[in-house]
């Protein structure tokens, strides 16, 4: 693993696990494999990333403004804050998206840092070319941000054990992984990383 290497952990807020307005099935079970990797990149002194849907209160993204989804993570509330047993490091860099009340922003590549950088010029002004990724939900935001990264030259390594999907149809999360892979991203876990891929 080079120095270009950063994790980007996506959208493992409150409202995403069990007991939110909008829960992933077993999205509460990525938190411990994500720590893992937490400090994996810690030791290997590389950066953290966590993106975080932030939107206002009202926006056409939510159902009952035209949207096709319940009202979750508004900015500032309990659903928006990552889940509390998610160990990211102080110097996490925190990027948001979702506020624009005129769109629906699911890749981590439609955010921006809390100072209003968008997250492409971060990671190009930190030279960043390769991203390990994580989070929820495999089948929307995972997915529109691994397949974003692709298209901006980035290579993309999907933790296939640190996500879980939404499956609005049955097999949504296996067919986005599918896509994912025939898109270029490269599949990656725990154990193989330890042994295959440290610096």
């Amino acid at each position: 693993m080079k120095t270009a290497s950063a994790l980007l952990i996506i959208d493992v807020q409150n409202d995403f696990c069990p007991g939110g307005s909008l829960p992933v099935r077993e999205g509460d079970r990525v938190v411990p494999v994500l720590n893992r990797y937490i400090e994996l990149f810690r030791e290997w002194k590389l950066p953290v990333f966590a993106s975080r849907d932030w939107h206002p209160a009202i926006t056409s993204h939510f159902r009952d403004f035209g949207g096709i989804w319940p009202a979750h993570c508004v900015q500032g509330s309990e659903g928006a804050r990552f889940h509390r047993d998610l160990a990211l490091p102080e110097e996490t860099i925190v990027i948001s998206k979702g506020l624009d009340p005129n769109r629906d922003d699911y890749s981590a590549f439609q955010a921006a840092t809390e100072s209003g950088m968008p997250f492409p010029a971060q990671l190009e002004a930190m030279a960043v070319r390769k991203l390990y990724v994580g989070g929820l939900a495999t089948d929307y935001c995972v997915k529109a941000s691994v397949l974003d990264g692709v298209r901006h030259g980035l290579e993309m390594i999907l933790l296939e054990d640190a996500v879980r999907g939404v499956d609005l149809n049955p097999g949504d999360s296996a067919k986005a992984i599918e896509e994912m892979v025939r898109a270029g991203a490269v599949l990656m876990n725990f154990s193989k990383m330890r042994a295959d891929d440290r610096p």
